[in-house]
């Protein structure tokens, strides 16, 4: 499932990246790799998402969100 699809409050671990080099090290850069755990923030129709990695805030917007292949985590 792509990261937008989590929901609020919710926890995914990220599985893969999907796009073009410049878009996967951007990505890579603010800290979302393979591996790493994000909480959903807000998910907020048509809004960018907030979500929290490694002690960091980060906003994405829809776009973003679809490459970012990711596992849901129950709590």
């Amino acid at each position: 499932m792509s990261l937008s699809e989590v929901k609020e409050s919710g926890e995914a671990v990220v599985s893969s990246i999907e796009g073009d080099t410049r878009f996967v090290s951007r990505i890579t850069s603010i800290g979302l790799t393979p591996g790493c755990r994000v909480s959903v923030i807000k998910n907020d129709k048509n809004r960018p998402m907030l979500v929290y990695s490694r002690d960091t805030m980060i906003a994405l917007n829809r776009k973003e969100c679809e490459g970012v292949r990711v596992e849901e985590v129950s709590a």
